[in-house]
């Protein structure tokens, strides 16, 4: 059954890959959706996938690219997308 994740992942998280780095490891997964820098330095990511997929994905999240720092990663169920791939927003 696919589900929908809101994930927001605090730290130092911008200008330092993390956004392909979740598009790599989200398309490795077989996890679609969306990740974006918001404007208050955190990163979010509209993920999609089975449980076993956005278990293991929402688990990478908490470590990132070798660049980053992660600080917290919070997320939620929302309303399925039905997304077709991974991208990353602007």
């Amino acid at each position: 059954m696919t589900k929908h994740l809101d994930i927001t992942i605090k730290g130092s998280v911008q200008g330092v890959g993390y956004r392909a780095w979740a598009k790599y490891v989200a398309d490795q997964q077989g996890v679609t959706g969306t990740v974006k820098n918001e404007p208050n330095g955190d990163v979010s990511i509209a993920a999609e996938g089975d449980e076993l997929s956005l278990e293991m994905f929402l688990e990478e999240c908490h470590t990132g690219s070798d660049y980053c720092t992660v600080t917290s990663v919070e997320s939620h169920e929302g309303e399925l997308k039905n997304y077709r791939n991974f991208v990353i927003s602007k």
